[in-house]
């Protein structure tokens, strides 16, 4: 999300700014959430930049402003309708998407004066009200438009969102009911898209879901028990890094596993599981697999197969009815999973959720210093795990530069959820998306820091 000044919010998108053509419409794009809506959002910007429109670096210099929403948690729902506001404020002119406008009367109530509301995923629907708004000019001489489409991501790393929807009912979460059951793209719609994308120039295809190891379950006709295999190893072929997100810890996961041991396969070895708890009792309060012991002994069997997988969750504490003894389960269980990227989220209430009437909440004052005690497990496990790196010779990826350093990713890191590897000495011949072998000087608690290598 930008941090610049209001008037700049909508420079997300001035990356692919071209020049603009005399009486070009100009729509900006505000965009909030998790990746799978920037995916929506650089969806919508590309169609639109098809039918002619340009992207207003700015509020000022739109006609009109998209602001795409987020509306899974009560704290989400209140920056969407900040950025609303935002945008009206600045602009005037707003039409609003995203997860929160499936609610419409919920935004009304506080922002009447939108020009639109649609809700996820609904491009069409977006596009009649920016036709509404601000009418088409398109010349099909002067519009063109870069082969991938328009990106809101740096050039050299991009989402690849393969399926929407999501066919789980854990107790705490809305997506199904805002997005639907899962409904996962056709394997080559999503391979023309990654060749594309890596033709383009991009080193790093991030995979994306609400349920990556599930991708194509839902089809009938399908050839293999778990597409997502195939599609892996597809995707790995294209010679970018492959980074899956949001694996649910299926078995039959560790058959991707051996690709992620093979660098020549592409598919870096990183996974990105949401754990949420490990305590059986809690899991099932969430409606979600109650098997952590089976957990362990499947990160046993992963790490066996590659020793150098890297582990990301996500975890879930103060959930209603969580115990003092659940709690220390818990921290016991992040002891013997070591995993190498973890954040961790306190329980709030979420409208429409099912977790919202079960009994035992806890309190504020609990949630955070449980939240306070988890952190400091996982920053503890995270700085001996980066401690052990030094002296190793690794490949990164360049994500940015500036006077002072170059800041870095290795294979363990994802864009802007985990750590970074700074070089900040001989690094002024680099260029933003460049990989390049470093050798590891120094670690702290998240990030590391190194030189190039000889």
């Amino acid at each position: 999300m930008s941090q610049n000044p209001p008037d700049l919010r909508p420079d997300l998108a001035n990356a692919q700014v071209p020049e603009l053509r005399s009486n070009q419409p100009k729509i900006g794009m505000v965009s909030l959430g998790c990746p799978k809506a920037l995916v929506d959002s650089e969806r919508i910007l590309t169609r639109l930049r098809a039918e002619g429109y340009a992207i207003s670096p700015d509020y000022a210099g739109a006609e009109a402003v998209i602001v795409n929403t987020c509306g899974f948690l009560d704290s989400a729902k209140a920056e969407s309708l900040d950025a609303i506001g935002e945008a009206l404020t600045e602009n005037g002119r707003v039409i609003v998407t995203g997860c929160l406008g499936a609610e419409e009367d919920y935004i009304r109530g506080t922002h009447p004066s939108v020009l639109a509301v649609t809700g996820p995923h609904q491009y069409e629907q977006v596009l009649d009200a920016v036709h509404t708004a601000v009418p088409p000019a398109p010349d099909p001489f002067i519009d063109l438009l870069p082969a991938a489409g328009v990106k809101l991501t740096p050039r050299h790393y991009s989402y690849l969102k393969i399926s929407e929807g999501c066919n789980h009912k854990c107790k705490f979460c809305i997506i199904p009911d805002m997005r639907g059951r899962l409904t996962s793209r056709p394997q080559k719609a999503v391979m023309r898209e990654a060749e594309k994308l890596v033709e383009a120039g991009v080193k790093e295809l991030l995979v994306i879901s609400q349920d990556t190891s599930a991708y194509g379950t839902d089809w009938k006709d399908r050839e293999t028990k778990a597409p997502i295999t195939a599609l892996a190893r597809d995707l790995g072929g294209l010679g970018a890094w492959v980074r899956l997100h949001y694996v649910y810890p299926y078995p039959h996961v560790r058959e991707m596993i051996p690709l992620m041991a093979d660098p020549s396969n592409g598919i870096l070895p990183y996974l990105d599981i949401p754990f949420q708890h490990a305590h059986p009792d809690t899991l099932r309060r969430m409606a979600r697999p109650a098997a952590a012991s089976r957990t362990l002994d499947e990160i046993a069997a992963w790490r066996s197969d590659c020793p150098d997988i890297t582990l990301r969750s996500t975890f879930i504490v103060g959930y209603p009815g969580e115990t003092d003894a659940e709690f220390q389960h818990l921290l016991d269980w992040m002891d013997e999973a070591q995993l190498d990227r973890v954040g961790c989220f306190q329980y709030e209430n979420v409208d429409g959720a099912r977790s919202n009437s079960l009994p035992d909440h806890v309190p504020a004052e609990i949630k955070q210093d449980r939240w306070e005690r988890f952190m400091e497990k996982a920053q503890a496990i995270s700085e001996a795990k980066l401690a052990a790196k030094v002296g190793q010779r690794m490949s990164v990826l360049v994500d940015e530069l500036d006077a002072e350093a170059a800041t870095c990713r290795t294979m363990a890191d994802a864009p802007e959820i985990d750590g970074n590897l700074f070089i900040d000495e001989g690094f002024e011949q680099l260029s933003v998306g460049d990989l390049v072998e470093v050798v590891v000087d120094e670690a702290g608690e998240y990030d590391l820091w190194g030189h190039l290598a000889n």
